[in-house]
């Protein structure tokens, strides 16, 4: 057992006193009025992040836009947004040829190449400013469809 595992099995035989004070050094700040299983979920999850890493700068930037969202209308909802896990493959037929985009942690990889949007890529094959989600088929426009969306 790693020292990670060790520190998060010894959340659950603490009591509140001790998991506020383990939360004060974790957080440098006081706890909140939170149930103890709230407490240890907390500093569980802070004992990962600080040893895996937290979360992206995207991620955190969509959790700001679903807390606008939320003061703003009552609801955090989706937002359609186009979300591609790293590693899937997008392959689209254009003028007879196959045309292959790999999905990467930042941006997208085609022909040895990395892009940062896929309306780059989509404007290099067909030589004109295209939406690059429609292009390839993420975003929904009647009668199109694309030939594959692999996921690796």
């Amino acid at each position: 057992m790693n020292d990670l595992e060790a520190q998060l099995n010894g959340l659950t035989a603490m009591p509140p006193a001790q998991l506020r004070s383990k939360w004060r050094e974790l957080f440098r700040k006081p706890a909140p009025d939170l149930t103890p299983d709230l407490l240890r979920r907390s500093i569980a999850w802070r004992l990962q992040e600080r040893r895996h890493g937290g979360l992206t700068p995207a991620v955190k930037k969509q959790i700001v836009q679903a807390q606008k969202r939320l003061a703003a209308t009552g609801g955090a909802g989706l937002t359609g947004q186009i979300a591609l896990k790293p590693g899937t493959r997008l392959v689209r037929e254009w003028n007879d040829k196959s045309y292959h985009v790999l999905v990467c942690d930042e941006g997208f990889e085609f022909e040895d190449r990395h892009y940062r949007s896929l309306s780059q890529i989509a404007e290099e094959i067909t030589g004109a400013h295209w939406s690059g989600p429609r292009f390839f088929g993420l975003k929904k426009r009647s009668g199109f469809k694309p030939k594959a969306l692999i996921n690796v």
